[in-house]
C-alpha cells in the first residue's frame, strides 16, 4: 500500500510505490480537528467575499506565481507519493496555474448581476436582479489519481466565487495538497483554504461542515457522499467512475489514431477517469489499426524518466492483471505487455486482441494501462456497443470526417467527446466536465456554470416606477380589482379568444 496507518494511529505514512521509500507522512484529523478548521475557514470567509472579485484575483494570480515558481519541487513531491514519471507529473502544476488565470481573470464577468427581462408586460414596471452569493464553505475530497491537480481543477473557481474551502485529499497521496495549500498560506493570502487529511471519517465530517460539496473517486464511494450529502440537503457535485470508449472508423488517419488512443489510454498508467479504456474498430482497418497500436504501446517508456510511471497502489495494481487474466482465459490475445514487471507497482502497457463484449476489461473500470480492441462492423456497431454501459463519462471518435465524428458524437451517451483527440476538453474549463448514467451527477468547470455552482443564487425585485399604498391583488381583496388583475394575466399569456376570458368558436 502507499497510505500506511501508523501504529500510533495519529499519522499517515506515504510511500512511494515504485520504490517503497518513506515520502513522507501527514496527521489524521479527527471529526473535532475537522470540525475546528471549518469554523475558522467559515470566520474568514465574510472578508474574503467582501473583497470582490477584482480583491480576490490579485491574491488568486499571486497564488499561480507561487505554483510555477515552485514547479520542480512540486513534481518532485508528485512522483515521490504517485510514482508518476516525471513526464506526467510535471503536467500538474503548470495545467493547476493555467485553471486559477482562468477562474482569477473571470470571475468578475461570471459572476455579475445578471437583469433578466419581464416575461409578461404587467412585471415591466420591476427591475430584476439574480446575483450571486458564495456558499461559505466548500468542501473539496480529491483522489489520489492527480493529487495536485485535481485539487487545481475544482479549488480555484470556488475561491473565486468568495467561498472558503476545505480540502481533503486522498490518504493515498497527501502530500501533493499540502504543498497546494502551502503555497495559499506562505504567499500571505487571506485564511480561507484548510487542508485536512485523514481516512473515511476525516472525510465524513467535512461533508458535516460543508456548504457544498464536490467529490471526485469512485462511483461505490460517490453513492455514499450523495447520502450523506442529502441527509444534510447540501449539493453536491460527483464526479465519478468511468469506462470511456474510443471508436474508429475505416476513413481514419490510423497513425493519429493509434498515437493519440496510446497516450489517451496510457498518460498516467490509465490512471485517469477519462482514460481511453476500450476501442471498437471497423472491420476493414482492424488489422492495420490493431498492428499500429500494439507497435506504439510496445514502445512506451516506463520509469521516472520514461513516458509512464507506477500504479498508485498494489491493489490497483492487482486489478488490472486480474483483468488481463480473465481476458486472455477467455480467448484474448495479448499483443505487448500484459503482466506486472515485478518492479514496485508497474504494469507493463498492455494491448489485447479478439476482445468480446463481455469480458471484464470492457465492461468494468479498470483504470490502468490497458487496451482491449473489439472489431465492429460499421459505425452502427460501435455507437451500440459503446453506448452499452453503466458508464457515460467521456469518449473519443476517429475519423477522416470532422463532421461525420461530430455527428456520431451527438449519439453518443457520454458527458464529453473528442473527435480525433484525446483528453483535451479536460484542460479546457470554458467547457463542462460532468458524467451521465453512473459517472458523476453535475458539471466542473464549464465557463460561468463552473464558477456559479458553488453560489446560492438570489432573487431581487425593485420598483421601476413610484409606488402606491396598494396592489391589485393586496388584501383587502376586491371583486374589481381581482377582475382586473385576472383580465390583464389572460390578455398578455392567453391566445386567440381565450385572452378575453371567451371559449373557442369550436368549442
Amino acid at each position: 500500500m502507499t497510505a500506511l496507518q501508523s501504529s500510533t494511529e495519529s499519522t499517515i505514512t506515504v510511500r512511494n510505490p515504485a520504490t517503497g521509500a518513506v515520502s513522507g507522512t501527514v496527521p489524521i484529523d479527527d471529526p473535532e480537528t475537522v470540525a475546528a478548521k471549518a469554523a475558522e475557514l467559515v470566520q474568514a470567509q465574510p472578508e474574503w467575499e467582501a473583497l470582490g472579485p477584482t480583491g480576490r484575483k490579485r491574491w488568486m494570480l499571486k497564488w499561480q506565481g507561487w505554483i510555477l515558481d515552485n514547479a520542480d519541487r512540486i513534481t518532485e513531491v508528485l512522483m515521490s507519493e504517485t510514482g508518476k514519471s516525471h513526464v506526467d507529473a510535471s503536467l500538474e502544476p503548470v495545467a493547476t496555474g493555467d485553471a486559477i488565470a482562468y477562474w482569477a481573470t473571470h470571475a468578475k464577468e461570471f459572476l455579475a448581476d445578471r437583469h433578466p427581462k419581464a416575461h409578461s408586460p404587467i412585471y415591466r414596471v420591476k427591475r430584476f436582479t439574480t446575483a450571486y452569493r458564495p456558499y461559505p464553505l466548500v468542501g473539496v475530497i480529491t483522489p489520489w489519481n492527480f493529487p495536485f491537480a485535481m485539487p487545481g481543477l475544482d479549488v480555484p473557481p470556488a475561491l473565486a466565487a468568495g467561498a472558503a474551502v476545505l480540502l481533503k485529499p486522498s490518504e493515498v497521496t497527501p502530500l501533493s495538497a499540502v504543498e497546494f495549500v502551502r503555497g495559499w498560506a506562505e504567499i500571505g493570502a487571506p485564511s480561507v483554504l484548510g487542508l485536512t487529511t485523514g481516512y473515511g471519517a476525516t472525510g465524513q465530517a467535512v461533508i458535516e461542515h460543508a456548504d457544498f460539496l464536490q467529490f471526485t473517486g469512485s462511483t461505490a464511494t460517490g453513492r455514499k457522499v450523495a447520502v450523506a450529502c442529502a441527509q444534510r440537503l447540501i449539493p453536491y457535485g460527483l464526479e465519478l467512475g468511468g469506462k470511456d470508449p474510443a471508436i474508429v472508423l475505416a476513413d481514419a488517419d490510423l497513425d493519429r489514431a493509434a498515437n493519440g488512443i496510446a497516450w489517451g489510454g496510457l498518460f498516467n498508467s490509465g490512471q485517469v477517469c477519462v482514460s481511453v479504456e476500450r476501442i471498437y474498430v471497423e472491420a476493414p482497418v482492424y488489422d492495420e489499426f490493431v498492428a499500429k497500436l500494439a507497435a506504439r504501446v510496445g514502445e512506451v517508456r516506463q520509469g521516472p524518466d520514461g513516458d509512464t510511471g507506477a500504479m498508485a497502489t498494489d491493489a490497483q495494481r492487482d486489478i488490472v492483471a486480474q483483468h488481463v487474466d480473465d481476458a486472455t482465459a477467455a480467448g484474448a490475445r495479448v499483443l505487448t505487455g500484459g503482466k506486472p514487471t515485478g518492479v514496485g507497482t508497474f504494469f507493463a502497457p498492455t494491448v489485447l486482441a479478439d476482445v468480446n463484449p463481455s469480458m471484464t476489461c470492457m465492461t468494468e473500470e479498470t483504470f490502468g494501462p490497458t487496451l482491449p480492441v473489439i472489431k465492429v462492423a460499421d459505425e452502427n456497431e460501435a455507437i451500440r456497443l459503446a453506448n452499452d454501459s453503466p458508464y457515460g463519462l467521456s469518449a473519443t471518435v476517429w475519423t477522416g470526417d470532422s463532421r461525420r465524428g461530430e455527428r456520431l458524437a451527438r449519439r453518443l451517451e457520454v458527458g464529453a467527446v473528442n473527435v480525433n483527440d484525446a483528453l483535451v476538453n479536460v484542460f479546457c474549463p470554458g467547457l463542462p466536465m460532468g458524467g451521465w448514467k453512473q459517472s458523476g451527477i453535475g458539471y466542473r468547470a464549464g465557463g460561468p456554470s463552473g464558477i456559479i455552482k458553488y453560489c446560492r443564487q438570489q432573487a431581487i425585485t425593485a420598483p421601476r416606477l413610484p409606488t402606491q399604498k396598494s396592489e391589485l391583488l393586496w388584501y383587502p381583496a376586491t371583486k374589481r380589482g381581482m377582475a382586473i388583475a385576472l383580465a390583464f394575466m389572460r390578455m398578455f399569456s392567453a391566445r386567440g379568444r381565450r385572452r378575453f376570458g371567451l371559449r373557442p368558436r369550436n368549442g
